[in-house]
């Protein structure tokens, strides 16, 4: 097995424990521990105070970036920065290109009491240190944000300090930025990553009340962890649990949401946290962007078709009793933590639904995802799947936001899908009726000539691996049909459909007569 050469590198404001700890973290791992401001001391021969006197910050601050350079370069140590040094982009970047970058954070309070009046520290020289201490911080903070991994230190002891910072670098979490035209917001992609919601909620500056809202199936396996990692962050949550299911995603159900919202004095300075599946994150997310105009949102999806398909894109809504998802809008979400080992204690059926858009994310858009699931063997790469089928989505969200072009093509199989739903009064699982959906809609580009026998042959029998349904036995093709006039992806009174042509080639068909369509839903009946 390779050894792992990553730097581990702790960074954050002074008094955070940076140099303590990672000296810990280096006995922990048989590494060699750099304390850069002690090696600028040792190599320029005067103190830190004595440098900026002398020679002056910009001079100093030269100094960290040369050694970021050359630290960067060498692997396999353990690193602890000054305070600003990586509040430089310029500084960050080979840092987190050659390891794992995690910021320790800590209350102000707390810091005011471990600074105590500043003595050796020249950032602090001021009449009032503690106020200084506080306008920096501010200062920092957005810098500090952009670095994905952290830890609150405020309440916690050095061994569990230690303890958090090995389970994130052991981790190896993941982190993709999603640009949107309103900014943009970082999914996680963190085993464990439940404990860390607290510390990366806080340096997003998130200083009112939280509202945590998750189902009566997932909130007593997930709810205390939640918690616990809110709590440890010096928030004081309130929680709302509601029934599970799709036949719940409803305006009435939002209305209670509304209701405790009030109840727990919940404001712009909060956030929402969505705990739960794509029902819960529609919803929470749906009456968070609406109540009070929009307060921030926190996406914490636990299921895998929630982790593929609800996490990324920042569409919330409600269902209709006309059509699935018709009332809604979007949303940019302050963060989405997608932590694998919820997925453990999901049900068979669940993780099947599921599999049916990593699939669909294979064929619009990755043919290697696709070629490794059409074996079962490539579903036991649980962090690997979920990764390449965030990515494909993220890369066309990217490039149409508000779904004016080419986004609908992550809409394989979904408008034949949501007339299922609705014709079974919404007790189909989502994946499932996109799995029936994707051969329908294979089935149509075969009959107008788009997509070969082969491919379509090819789709089939990869659903068929996972005992995923590849027919349906709903009502009959015209009833189907006319359950579709209400799908919001619709131009007008003319349906769109998303067919494929090759796997990783997918074409947005507008112009479709009802004679095939009800061909391809004849031709997927048993």
């Amino acid at each position: 097995m390779t050894a792992d050469r990553r730097n581990l590198v702790l960074t954050g404001y002074m008094g955070t424990g940076k140099s303590s700890v990672g000296q810990r973290v280096a006995q922990v791992l048989d590494r060699s521990f750099v304390d850069m401001d002690a090696l600028i001391v040792e190599r320029e021969g005067m103190s830190i105070p004595d440098i900026f006197r002398e020679r002056g910050e910009d001079a100093f601050r030269r100094l960290e970036r040369e050694l970021c350079q050359e630290l960067s370069a060498r692997g396999g140590l353990v690193i602890a920065t000054g305070g600003g040094t990586l509040v430089s982009a310029e500084n960050r970047r080979p840092m987190e290109d050659g390891g794992c970058v995690i910021c320790l954070d800590c209350a102000p309070d707390e810091l005011v009491k471990r600074l105590g009046q500043g003595e050796g520290r020249p950032m602090l020289r001021a009449d009032d240190p503690a106020e200084r201490m506080r306008e920096l911080l501010s200062a920092r903070r957005p810098a500090y944000a952009q670095i994905p991994h952290h830890v609150d230190t405020t309440d916690l002891s050095i061994d569990q300090v230690v303890e958090r910072v090995l389970n994130i670098f052991r981790a190896d979490p993941t982190v993709w930025r999603v640009t949107t035209p309103t900014g943009g917001y970082q999914i996680h992609l963190h085993p464990g990553g439940l404990y860390s919601l607290g510390a990366l909620l806080r340096i997003r500056d998130v200083r009112s009340r939280l509202v945590v809202v998750s189902d009566e199936n997932v909130w007593p396996l997930y709810g205390e962890a939640i918690l616990e990692s809110l709590r440890g962050s010096c928030y004081d949550p309130a929680y709302v649990v509601v029934p599970a299911g799709e036949e719940n995603k409803t305006l009435e159900t939002t209305r209670t949401l509304y209701d405790r919202f009030v109840d727990a004095n919940l404001d712009r300075g909060g956030a929402v946290v969505a705990v739960g599946g794509g029902v819960i994150t529609d919803m929470a997310g749906f009456a968070a962007a609406t109540f009070m105009r929009g307060i921030p949102l926190v996406q914490v999806p636990t299921t895998l078709l929630g982790m593929i398909d609800a996490s990324v894109g920042g569409k919330v809504a409600v269902d209709h009793p006309q059509g699935k998802n018709l009332i809604g809008q979007f949303v940019t979400p302050l963060l989405v933590m997608l932590d694998p080992d919820t997925l453990k204690t999901l049900p068979e059926i669940e993780f099947r639904s599921g599999l049916a858009e990593v699939i669909k994310a294979g064929i619009i858009g990755d043919p290697e995802l696709f070629a490794s699931l059409e074996s079962k063997e490539g579903a036991r790469d649980l962090r690997g799947m979920v990764g390449c089928a965030l990515k494909v989505k993220i890369d066309v969200v990217e490039e149409d936001p508000y779904e004016q072009g080419r986004r609908a093509v992550l809409n394989l199989g979904h408008t034949f899908a949501h007339a299922f739903e609705v014709l079974a009064d919404y007790g189909l699982r989502h994946g499932l009726a996109v799995s029936t959906g994707m051969v329908v809609a294979a089935h149509l580009g075969e009959i107008r000539g788009l997509c070969s026998a082969s491919t379509r042959e090819r789709i089939e029998a990869c659903l068929r691996c996972h005992d995923l349904p590849i027919t349906y036995d709903a009502q009959p093709p015209a009833a189907v049909y006319e359950a579709m006039a209400t799908d919001k992806k619709r131009r007008g009174s003319r349906l769109r459909f998303i067919v494929p042509r090759d796997i990783g080639d997918v074409v947005i068909d507008g112009n479709v007569p009802r004679d095939q369509v009800l061909l391809a839903l004849e031709r997927t009946r048993p």
